[in-house]
């Protein structure tokens, strides 16, 4: 038998990330992303998160940024992106 011990995850302090390590997103960051994932034709985890971090980072976005969600997400649901771990 595993011995699993519970940890109490609501009690836990974790400290920011420095500045100088934490990502810096802005909707310029978002087309290199969407470039990749349409040049691999697949989406990995890391490109998923890094994707919705920047879309999600903004206040609003712009037409441009707005094109570039539309794209990768009819392009998943019509199944020309694979989703890869």
């Amino acid at each position: 038998m595993i011995n699993r011990k519970r940890v109490d995850y609501e009690n836990i302090d974790v400290p920011p990330a420095p500045m100088s390590t934490q990502m810096h997103l802005s909707a310029s960051s978002l087309e290199p992303i969407v470039n990749h994932i349409f040049q691999s034709r697949c989406i990995t985890r890391s490109d998923q998160q890094r994707f919705m971090a920047i879309a999600l980072s903004q206040d609003s976005l712009g037409q441009n940024e707005k094109m570039l969600v539309d794209r990768v997400f009819e392009a998943l649901r019509k199944g020309l992106l694979r989703v890869v771990d």
